[in-house]
């Protein structure tokens, strides 16, 4: 749609949020890099107007919340005419009930969660929206250091210690239909081990991951950075493996909403989605922006760490804790160039299949048509224009995973069922 004009930077309505939006930026140290992405924003008025001009955006404290907190922190989204207000949740259940129950207007939520909803899996069934992909990348596999110590460097080395050694092996993930159980069970049944039958899985919620490591809860988990970091700066764990070497440019969280809301408040749903792409857009332009957010949502407000915990991974910087360091060649991405932040159809039908996979789903649903009424593409598309974001040629991407098996989403039933490992 196309922007309408707006009043002059005379207009007093105009002077208060360019002034709200400099406040937020020097509270963040970031006054000079916001105010030319201030200055030359668009102005939604009239029939462009967003329906709710304030929305709660949920959040777990993780390394990919980032982009909904720096549109917050720069004042992007005063931009287009809304005020985002961040609200951190304790983990992805109560991030579920608060969608649910119209506590939260939208959330930085998993994937899979927005489909299990879909679907009537991992919560009661609902139509929800995912209006973008928010990252791709940037999540990891941790070990205990007494695994290492006993020989598992890696999934194959895992695999092995554990047909030698038959005790009960316990592995967390933060949510049963989310990102990091799928990661998980992808990587253990990639090296032979049966996520459902070999070890046993609990759900921990993303900050809690480390203490429960620390403890002896767990032998290993997957989850969102920082806390892989975190692991290995408090030596209790190492990186295994990144999920980015299980999928490279994987899609993580997405921009969540019930189907209701957005069909309540188009213009609300299209505002915030344009914001979001735009502080993206500027978190992925430089490392010195990408050290900006790292220092921001290190805060209590947000992920409460250290920033050295975030700024390494965020910025490519990989160091394994078990003598190996790289840059890495898919580092977590919240633009991408507009691949990033596209919610491609092929992406969502991959949760599906997984959940179909591991016996969450008893029947292939019909694959392309739950993903086109869940990945608001219409939105998206929209939102990119008053962003000014690239669109991808194609709504579908072709990507190899680490077990070697190709996915395009062209026949997802019998990628599905053509697992040797899956629930019976």
């Amino acid at each position: 749609m196309p922007s309408r004009p707006g009043p002059s930077a005379a207009d007093p309505q105009r002077r208060r949020w360019l002034a709200g939006a400099a406040r937020a930026a020097a509270g963040a140290g970031l006054l000079g890099l916001v105010d030319p992405l201030v200055r030359a924003g668009a102005w939604a008025a009239g029939s462009d107007a967003p329906e709710t001009p304030e929305v709660r955006i949920g959040f777990i404290p993780l390394t990919d919340c980032a982009s909904v907190v720096m549109a917050s922190v720069l004042g992007i989204d005063k931009k287009y005419g809304v005020r985002i207000v961040p609200s951190k949740e304790a983990s992805w259940a109560a991030v579920r009930d608060k969608l649910l129950n119209g506590e939260l207007e939208l959330a930085h939520v998993l994937y899979g969660l927005v489909y299990g909803l879909q679907m009537g899996v991992g919560g009661p069934r609902k139509d929800m929206a995912a209006l973008m992909s928010l990252n791709q990348n940037g999540q990891s596999i941790t070990l205990s250091r007494q695994l290492l110590q006993a020989g598992a460097r890696d999934g194959e080395s895992l695999a092995g210690l554990m047909a030698k050694d038959k005790r009960d092996y316990g592995f967390a993930h933060t949510f049963p239909t989310g990102t990091h159980a799928m990661w998980l069970y992808y990587w253990l049944a990639a090296y032979g081990i049966d996520p459902l039958r070999d070890v046993r899985a609990i759900t921990v919620p993303p900050p809690q991951m480390v203490a429960n490591m620390r403890v002896g809860n767990m032998d290993g988990f997957c989850v969102g950075e920082p806390w892989g970091a975190r692991a290995i700066l408090d030596k209790i764990g190492f990186t295994a493996c990144t999920t980015q070497q299980i999928w490279p440019d994987h899609p993580e969280k997405v921009l969540g909403a019930t189907a209701e809301f957005v069909q309540r408040n188009p213009n609300t749903a299209r505002a915030v989605t344009a914001a979001i792409i735009e502080a993206g857009q500027w978190i992925d332009a430089s490392p010195e922006n990408r050290r900006k957010t790292a220092e921001t949502i290190a805060a209590r407000a947000y992920v409460n760490t250290d920033a050295a915990g975030i700024i390494d991974r965020m910025q490519g910087r990989y160091d394994d804790g078990a003598g190996r360091q790289w840059d890495d060649e898919h580092p977590m991405r919240f633009y991408g160039g507009g691949e990033a932040s596209f919610p491609y159809l092929s992406d969502g039908m991959w949760f599906l299949t997984q959940q179909k996979r591991w016996g969450l789903l008893k029947d292939h649903p019909d694959y392309l048509a739950v993903a086109r009424q869940v990945n608001r593409i219409d939105v998206y598309r929209q939102a990119a224009q008053a962003a000014g974001a690239t669109l991808p040629a194609t709504e579908m991407r072709k990507s190899t995973l680490i077990d070697g098996t190709v996915w395009d989403g062209g026949n997802p039933a019998a990628y599905a069922d053509g697992f040797k490992i899956k629930a019976a």
